[in-house]
């Protein structure tokens, strides 16, 4: 079962994985690694940054290999 959907609040993302602050800033969701703090799910945060549904769906699973990988 996957532990990382789309309705995630990124605060629980980062403890939960906490390389998802490297693969999203890679992404271009940077605030999370200037220190501002960020509200939010996932998809709140990723559509306001331009990210299409189907964009934000393949971050949930490559965040979920992230969790399977440890």
């Amino acid at each position: 079962m996957n532990k990382i959907t789309k309705e995630i609040n990124i605060e629980n993302l980062i403890d939960l994985v906490p390389g998802a602050v490297r693969y999203l800033s890679e992404k271009g969701i940077t605030c999370i690694a200037c220190g501002e703090p960020v509200w939010g799910s996932l998809e709140e945060v990723a559509m306001n940054k331009g990210f299409s549904k189907e964009e934000i769906d393949q971050f949930v699973s490559a965040l979920n290999k992230m969790v399977d990988n440890g």
